[in-house]
């Protein structure tokens, strides 16, 4: 199928699968015209410490920072490695990038000098990857659209880890990734669809299964791009629904949650004997 649009990708340096993965992806079936690349100082780091503290109080960002803990020393491995042969796979899929594909290397996506590389480049659609909410002046800088793969059926799952809340809360039907095109609130973009897989709660990470739900889905996403740029792509209607937005993980809530998984995984086995 020929490539169609003119694409933009917005990603951290330290995330090698969007970094390094996606574009090679893209340039399938877009013509990926650039690369943002972000390498944020210390300082933002620290906003979003101070952020979540504002949000979730002093005892229990205490959790989200036994969490953190817990997942580099018992989980981070593990999920390394495993990205690690996720971007050999996208490596033997799809062809190098063109090397006519610029990429700015940046502080912050909403910054001037960010803003000049997408005036330049004239974007059909951006495909931003980034922890960074967006600047209206930067997201508008597309003529179809600036579109996230949210980790988290939206509306219920906005805001960071929809997946670990998801599985965390035993709402299975809604682990997954939503497509979404951004707007000024935070995830409440127009719906342009729902990806998940057959993941295993009880071996996979959170990470891996946010992750595996944009690496499994990446022919489907290819075509709803396509429908999208074409102008035939329909939204989902979420009206009525429930809507919330979400934060970093807590160590209580997972340990509650594998063990859950097990305790369920153990009763579906001995019913299946």
């Amino acid at each position: 199928m020929p490539r169609i649009g003119r694409t933009v990708l917005i990603c951290h340096h330290d995330e090698p699968l969007n970094r390094y993965g996606l574009p090679r992806w893209l340039a399938t079936f877009t013509d990926l015209a650039g690369v943002v690349v972000i390498r944020e100082p210390k300082v933002r780091f620290w906003k979003r410490v101070k952020r979540e503290i504002k949000r979730v109080g002093l005892l229990r960002f205490l959790d989200v920072v036994l969490f953190q803990a817990y997942y580099r020393l018992f989980l981070a491995v593990t999920d390394e490695r495993w990205e690690d042969v996720a971007l050999r796979k996208l490596e033997a899929r799809y062809d190098d990038v063109p090397i006519s594909v610029r990429t700015l290397e940046t502080a912050s996506p909403n910054n001037s000098e960010t803003e000049r590389f997408l005036e330049e480049l004239s974007p059909d659609i951006i495909l931003a990857r980034c922890k960074s909410l967006l600047n209206e002046r930067i997201f508008t800088h597309s003529r179809v659209g600036t579109f996230v793969m949210h980790p988290g059926i939206c509306p219920e799952y906005r805001n960071a880890h929809g997946c670990f809340w998801a599985l965390a809360n035993r709402d299975i039907a809604r682990v997954g990734m939503t497509l979404l095109k951004i707007d000024s609130g935070v995830d409440t973009g127009p719906v342009f669809g729902y990806y998940t897989y057959d993941y295993d709660e009880i071996t996979e990470s959170h990470i891996a299964i946010e992750t595996r739900a944009v690496l499994e889905n990446l022919d489907a996403l290819e075509m709803k791009f396509r429908s999208i740029l074409a102008g035939t792509a329909r939204t989902i209607d979420t009206q009525g629904r429930q809507s919330r937005a979400w934060g970093q993980p807590w160590l209580t809530q997972y340990l509650r949650w594998k063990g859950t998984a097990k305790r369920e995984r153990r009763k579906e086995v001995r019913t299946t004997q």
